[in-house]
């Protein structure tokens, strides 16, 4: 029987498709810690009391490659190269999605539309993957290897997410409801089109490697389509509300070190 579980399984128990898993992951979350860092060193100067939630949310990113990076190398492996295809990242980035990695090479300050921009897409990218964590920690959240991973960077999602919600109903309630609206909507409508694509061609490389028969592949893929039927009709919207959150100040703290791996 096809679950969730069972797929990440398959995946966990053989190498090949584990450093592939892995490396997507950490490169991920490395790119988001660069973008983090460098939208912190930007930041206007009006909204200079964001930049250490900023730089926070980009430390968590880059711990959480080096997590990733950690079970590779428990398992004796080494980081693969990242399919094109695979790289949710760099294809929002490429769609437009956020902010441009040209801008943020640079050294002009940032405009506030600017951090609503990244707010926006913070919002739709966060609740992605907080829900992908929160699955992994329903089924892995007690493996020998994976669970503490799982739970720390679960947690650490959950307060991004809160982060983001709180941030952006600031801005709302300072006259930046329309545009954070509309940049939200525009957003998650991209998001849910680039997620289908990434998760196709996830799906297709880990079937190459696992050797899965065409009949599997191809009910994966429908389950797949499947999600995205919904989404575009209306699981989009979940990812465009915004309330305050139970976690208040989720990223007021320094961010918390990477557990070992022995």
């Amino acid at each position: 029987m096809l679950s969730a579980k069972s797929l990440f399984q398959e995946i966990l128990d053989n190498d090949e498709s584990f450093a592939l898993f892995c490396s997507i992951a950490a490169s991920g979350e490395s790119q988001g810690g660069w973008e983090n860092a460098r939208i912190a060193a930007l930041v206007p100067d009006g909204e200079r009391e964001l930049a250490p939630k900023i730089t926070r949310h980009g430390a968590d990113e880059d711990k959480h490659g080096r997590i990733f990076n950690a079970l590779l190398k428990k398992r004796g492996l080494e980081p693969v190269p990242v399919p094109h295809e695979t790289d949710y990242t760099m294809l929002l980035e490429r769609h437009g999605i956020g902010l441009a990695h040209e801008k943020l090479k640079g050294e002009e300050r940032l405009t506030v539309q600017d951090i609503v921009t990244y707010l926006a897409h913070s919002r739709v990218t966060e609740q992605r993957a907080s829900e992908e964590m929160e699955l992994l920690r329903k089924h892995f959240g007690d493996h020998p290897d994976l669970g503490r991973a799982v739970k720390m960077i679960s947690n650490d999602e959950d307060n991004h997410l809160a982060y983001c919600h709180e941030e952006l109903l600031r801005f709302a309630y300072a006259g930046h409801g329309r545009a954070i609206q509309q940049a939200l909507r525009e957003c998650a409508l991209a998001e849910i089109r680039i997620y289908r694509d990434v998760s196709l061609a996830v799906m297709a490389h880990m079937g190459r490697i696992l050797g899965w028969p065409r009949a599997k592949s191809a009910v994966l893929a429908a389950g797949i389509h499947g999600v995205y039927a919904w989404e575009r009709a209306a699981g989009w919207r979940r990812m465009v509300s915004l309330k305050m959150p139970e976690r208040r100040d989720a990223l007021g703290g320094p961010a918390t070190s990477a557990p070992e791996f022995a």
